[in-house]
């Protein structure tokens, strides 16, 4: 589907865009030019190149190249709802309860954009968190400043001073601390806003982010890169900047500015369907399942190559009920006849003898309920077997996401 005012193309996981579609997902030369610079010669995990086109993988969320938007959503199946709203809210709603969405959009403002990309979701909710920072007051700190100045405050940086000033005898070179608002965390809100000028796709959040700029201190540039985000320290002063800097990081780390023409940059806002749905299956499980101890990704080493550090091996799910270890493992995919794959079994295997699983169990989408028990034979004759079956989890999107949540724990708990 494709909006020509808004320069929206919206597919499914797994789907191709070529430039020679006939159809309304079509991309020009120029920004399939744009993908193949981004995927480089190494290639990128959210598309594959094909002759005149890309080919999505199992990555779904936002691209933007230039001018024009990507939505890249989830789907079951072929045979599944091909309503791409529908899927959109689904996409949504799951990043919400996972915690990609932290921060709440307004619903006025939900009115206005709903029929934009999940991008412009992502940079209204951070609009939001700055004015509430501005209106809170943003946060000074001191700093160490040099500067040639014609009145004497701090301390004279001789070395400088002699060397800059033997003319102008009126002036100081010295070295003094201001208290301001030019600092990182600010810098890093600065930068932020300065890319959303240039991503932003629509009149609203465009007029909303000058705004914003007007009321918000100029700032010098910094580099984005993960050290700069990681070694941002939280207290008690700057934990109302966390829901912002998140958001940051993901717009500055995912931008890959086009420096050749200046026209058709890569913003890649891409979120791995398969850790998706085992993080939304977890947070459902750790809210509404009651009746034992819910446990994300234990692990244990398994293999160790000497002088090297172990490889550990993670179930996504440990859940222990009375007394019992049961093991989940989650894939967004549809097994051929609900038979598992050879290399899914091997991991379960590993699972249930590693971690001593009572009951080890494969945990699929589906458009229906369907629970196939089946166990591994055991090593010698006559002992016991190790339980390991298939679930099909349905697809209750129909109802409210806190709903189909609950649904999900009551299927497993029943189960068990």
């Amino acid at each position: 589907m494709k909006n020509p005012n808004k320069n929206i193309i919206t597919v499914f996981e797994h789907e191709a865009i070529r430039t020679n579609d006939k159809g309304q997902c079509k991309i020009t030369p120029t920004q399939l030019e744009a993908l193949q610079k981004f995927s480089g010669n190494e290639g990128v995990p959210y598309f594959n190149l094909i002759h005149n086109g890309v080919k999505f993988c199992e990555y779904v969320g936002v691209l933007q190249v230039g001018q024009l938007t990507i939505e890249v959503l989830p789907k079951i199946d072929r045979g599944s709802d091909e309503n791409k709203d529908h899927w959109k809210k689904i996409l949504i709603d799951m990043l919400k309860k996972v915690g990609t969405f932290e921060v709440s959009v307004s619903s006025e403002t939900n009115l206005k954009i709903k029929k934009n990309s999940i991008l412009d979701l992502y940079i209204e909710a951070f609009l939001i968190q700055v004015e509430k920072l501005i209106h809170q007051g943003l946060i000074k700190k001191y700093r160490k400043n040099e500067a040639n100045c014609t009145a004497l405050k701090g301390k004279i940086v001789f070395s400088k001073h002699i060397s800059k000033n033997i003319i102008h005898k009126e002036r100081f070179f010295v070295k003094y601390t201001v208290y301001d608002h030019q600092h990182v965390l600010n810098q890093i809100l600065y930068k932020t806003l300065q890319l959303i000028r240039t991503v932003a796709t629509t009149s609203i959040l465009q007029s909303k982010v000058n705004t914003i700029l007007l009321n918000f201190p100029e700032m010098p540039d910094i580099k984005a890169s993960e050290d700069l985000f990681t070694n941002v320290v939280y207290n008690r002063k700057n934990e109302s900047y966390r829901q912002a800097l998140l958001i940051s990081r993901l717009l500055l780390l995912n931008y890959h500015p086009d420096i050749n023409s200046g026209r058709n940059h890569v913003l890649a806002l891409m979120f791995d369907m398969n850790l998706l749905w085992e993080r939304f299956v977890y947070v459902s499980l750790q809210k509404y399942f009651k009746e034992g101890k819910v446990e994300p990704q234990l692990k244990k080493a398994y293999w160790k190559l000497t002088g090297k550090r172990a490889v550990n091996i993670k179930p996504d799910v440990v859940i222990i009920k009375n007394e019992c270890r049961y093991v989940l493992d989650t894939k967004w995919k549809l097994p051929n006849n609900n038979k598992p794959g050879y290399g899914d079994l091997q991991q379960m295997y590993a699972y249930t003898k590693y971690f001593k699983s009572d009951h080890t169990i494969l945990c699929f989408p589906g458009n229906s309920d369907e629970f196939i028990s089946g166990y591994f034979f055991s090593e010698v004759d006559g002992g016991n077997n190790y339980p390991c079956s298939v679930l099909r989890i349905a697809m209750d999107t129909s109802s409210l996401i806190y709903e189909w949540q609950k649904t999900i724990s009551n299927r497993i708990s029943a189960i068990l």
